[in-house]
């Protein structure tokens, strides 16, 4: 079979995935917090291998008597980048809402896993949680007592300056929320929408450098032109591969009904 067709094949395959990529960061405009994700392909490599049985005579043949064929055509999308600069600030007015001005990541921790991710995604409500006293009531009862805390709406706890649970006494009232921050952010695990893991080549988590905004919310840092101009061009090239495709099924049409 005609190497172009595999190669077309493969272009048409890759660029459905671009288009999911850019799809997605399109699909989030208006999601707080979203950082954008970036495509980036890479030219699959270009080896010969051994063919299974012997080889017959003539070119193409290894010096142990296997023919040599070639493995590896295209381009593949090799990975998906995750782009961590800011998006705009946004005022909401709202008391539990916030942003950071520059660099660094709220962290928030799972209640039931103990599990802390980061995200910019600074939306906050207060949740109400029940929590043992460690004493008991005159029928034996373990008593427990209801407090208030920072939460993500989800479940989980922001943490404050000094990495402990956020207990809200004044809803209205500013919260000592904290900005976390790592030496690089290559290879940061996206977890889940806007939360983030890192993992051991961004370093030791430190305090961040940016600054707290209350009242204010940040935007999506996807750039709506920006994507759509990717996703013609991912509509242009899967276009382009389909025909290439199509051509190089004629050719073997042509080819096989000449043997006849």
């Amino acid at each position: 079979m005609n190497q172009s067709f595999f190669i077309a094949a493969v272009g048409a395959h890759q660029q459905l995935k671009r288009l999911g990529v850019h799809g997605n960061n399109i699909a989030n405009l208006n999601t707080y917090g979203f950082r954008a994700e970036k495509s980036r392909f890479a030219a699959l490599m270009y080896d010969d291998v051994k063919s299974v049985g012997t080889a017959t005579e003539g070119a193409g043949e290894g010096a142990d008597g296997f023919e040599m064929l070639p493995s590896g055509v295209g381009a593949a999308l090799w990975t998906t980048d995750t782009d961590f600069k800011s998006g705009a600030l946004e005022e909401t007015r709202r008391d539990q809402d916030y942003a950071i001005a520059g660099e660094g990541f709220f962290a928030i921790a799972d209640l039931v896993t103990g599990e802390i991710t980061l995200t910019r995604n600074g939306g906050f409500v207060i949740s109400e949680l029940m929590r043992p006293t460690g004493e008991v009531d005159e029928n034996g009862q373990e008593i427990q007592e209801r407090i208030y805390y920072l939460s993500d709406n989800e479940g989980r706890f922001v943490l404050s300056e000094t990495g402990g649970m956020i207990e809200v006494e004044d809803e209205h009232a500013p919260q000592p929320v904290g900005i976390f921050d790592y030496m690089n952010y290559d290879g940061m695990e996206h977890v889940y929408d806007t939360r983030f893991q890192a993992v051991e080549k961004n370093g030791s988590i430190r305090q961040g450098g940016g600054t707290l905004m209350r009242g204010f919310i940040e935007m999506s840092n996807a750039d709506l032109a920006e994507e759509m101009t990717k996703v013609i061009e991912s509509q242009r090239a899967y276009g382009m591969a389909l025909k290439m495709v199509q051509t190089s099924d004629e050719i073997e049409t042509t080819i096989n009904s000449l043997r006849g």
